[in-house]
């Protein structure tokens, strides 16, 4: 059926001359233009909503019963990647949690395999009930002071936006690229904008005047807010605000009380980065909207927030409410403020309901992942570990150490003394909560180790490491014991991509992500599954309760967010833009 042909079917339903597939009657309907509760039966055909009145003639009628009925969810703006799943794992997964639609940057797999990463996540979103639609990763590498598996030009991203789940491009985090006016930078910029593709922004730490710069390029997001000035201040210049709560960054506290119901409709929630198992037990951007809402923000703004003004600010015009000509997606909720999610229809198909996932949903998803994309690039080329590898020598013991803050992307720029051996090398002290923490190049086999002093993880023995690591994804581990160390970083290499936990020279827990060391091809519930195995080996060498480890150790080589991080090239400095040396004299 073309498009003619299913327009005048439609309006045929809505003038109630045909029949509707669907009736949904009986509920309290949440108008998010104007703010209102309505009543009235939602008449579906073809997965559109015809219209909103009194209908009687359809082949499946449901009956609301009182309950609410919200518009489909959208998270605007999430790696999928961070919840280490497939497209097709995750969706399943978010579904459940009333979200319909996420606009994804899928840097991560860029970052590792370059134009064909962002062609397999594409792909693997074929045929699914979610709709995945794709920012371009603007920045691969993120910056020049790390070795990535890849790097994107403008002429290899303009294709993709011929794709039509391809909206923009995505967070343009090298802000020294684009304030020095950048070829490289100006190119990407420069076709988004031929386009009219939308453009998001990553402006941790920048502020004041140097916003401008955001605007003038036509970027038009924000998610990298921290407080409630810097909200308004993006506010004000025009820029839509992403409210981001995930596993790291939780921000959606700090930044509520810059909403106001004369800007609320230009504020958005999104998740960023979440792992598997907040997604299951708190959920995406309804977790959001509850919290808001416990916070005392209004629950018909929340939703607002979470379903059309995220539809606006991406263009969206089928999408984020229930009105006709808009996609039935559709959600079911007991009440608005502990938003507990009944049914959620997706195109006027029912996927979810009363806790299971209708399977039938996900049978046209089929496609499976390259050979190609099993390979990271490790267990080919990466030896193991020579025993002396992670040693830290130092000239003095008063050093530049990574502060971890907990639940925060940001890190502290400390200066604290160290303990030393005898030949004046570095070792970690518990006492001190001052870790050895290590990058090692996994892409090109430069033998590039980056080597410095964490504080934060609290651990009293072992060694946590990961394939997982923001934004060029090399090897990142942090342990007490160089030996711990070592094995860990060798055990992740073998399983070609993944995560362990290792103490007293023992593997006590691991994940493998054999996709680009990145995602697992098992169910969601598997990989949660091995997550809470996890989770119980750090348990047992000192996991700190105020903060998810894995999630935090994988943003410290991340040299976009302030203050201090770790690359494969050494010890970085977000105020100079440089690397910077261990030692502070």
């Amino acid at each position: 059926m073309n498009t003619k042909q299913k327009l005048t079917k439609r309006m045929e339903v809505a003038a109630k001359r045909a029949a509707a597939d669907l009736i949904i009657r009986n509920g309290n309907i949440v108008n998010v233009f104007t703010g209102s509760i309505t009543s009235g039966d939602i008449a579906v055909v073809d997965g559109m909503i015809a219209g909103i009145g009194e209908y009687t003639d359809a082949v499946t009628v449901i009956d609301a019963a009182g309950q609410w009925i919200i518009p489909g969810l959208i998270d605007g703006h999430v790696h999928i990647e961070s919840s280490m799943l497939t497209p097709r794992e995750f969706s399943k997964v978010v579904l459940q949690h009333g979200v319909t639609a996420v606009v994804t940057d899928p840097h991560e797999m860029a970052n590792v395999m370059g134009s064909v990463g962002i062609q397999y996540m594409l792909d693997q979103s074929e045929g699914l009930p979610l709709d995945i639609y794709v920012n371009l990763p603007s920045c691969v590498p993120s910056t020049p002071f790390e070795t990535s598996g890849a790097t994107l030009e403008a002429e290899e991203l303009r294709e993709f936006y011929k794709h039509p789940k391809v909206l923009g491009l995505a967070e343009v985090m090298d802000f020294p690229a684009l304030a020095s006016g950048n070829p490289g930078m100006t190119s990407k910029l420069a076709d988004a904008n031929d386009f009219a593709a939308h453009i998001d922004g990553h402006a941790a730490g920048i502020n004041g005047d140097l916003l401008n710069l955001y605007m003038a390029a036509g970027i038009r997001t924000d998610h990298e807010a921290i407080n409630a000035e810097e909200a308004t201040h993006r506010l004000e210049l025009g820029m839509y605000l992403m409210i981001r709560e995930g596993t790291v960054a939780k921000d959606l506290e700090a930044l509520l009380p810059a909403v106001t119901p004369h800007n609320s409709r230009r504020c958005l929630f999104v998740t960023d980065d979440k792992l598997i198992d907040d997604l299951l037990e708190e959920g995406s951007v309804d977790y959001s909207i509850r919290l808001a809402v416990s916070k005392g923000l209004d629950p018909v703004t929340a939703i607002q927030m979470a379903t059309i003004n995220a539809a606006e600010c991406f263009g969206l015009r089928q999408q984020g409410a229930i009105a006709p000509g808009y996609k039935a997606d559709l959600v079911i909720v007991d009440n608005l403020e502990a938003l507990a999610i009944r049914q959620v229809f997706k195109e006027g198909v029912s996927v979810y309901k009363d806790g299971e996932l209708v399977e039938e949903a996900f049978a046209s998803n089929r496609t499976m992942s390259p050979e190609s994309l099993h390979s990271s690039n490790m267990k080919q080329g990466m030896k193991p570990l020579l025993p002396h590898a992670l040693q830290l020598p130092l000239e003095s013991d008063i050093c530049h150490v990574i502060g971890i803050i907990p639940n925060s992307l940001v890190t502290r720029h400390l200066t604290e003394q160290v303990d030393r051996d005898s030949e004046k090398r570095f070792v970690s002290s518990v006492e001190r909560d001052q870790l050895k923490i290590a990058v090692v190049e996994r892409h090109h086999h430069t033998g590039n180790i980056g080597r410095a002093i964490v504080k934060g993880f609290g651990f009293r023995k072992g060694a946590i490491v990961s394939s997982v690591a923001h934004d060029s994804h090399n090897v990142i581990c942090a342990g007490v014991s160089d030996d711990d160390m070592r094995l860990a970083i060798d055990h992740v290499v073998a399983m070609n991509g993944g995560l362990a936990v290792v103490a007293d020279g023992e593997i006590l827990a691991s994940l493998s992500l054999p996709v680009g060391g990145l995602l697992s091809e098992e169910s969601y519930a598997e990989v949660n599954r091995q997550m809470q195995g996890l989770y119980e080996a750090l348990r047992s060498i000192g996991d700190p309760d105020a903060f998810n480890p894995f999630l935090t150790l994988s943003f410290l080589a991340l040299p976009v967010i302030p203050e201090l991080k770790l690359t494969d090239k050494g010890l970085f400095e977000f105020a100079s833009n440089s690397h910077i040396p261990l030692e502070a004299r």
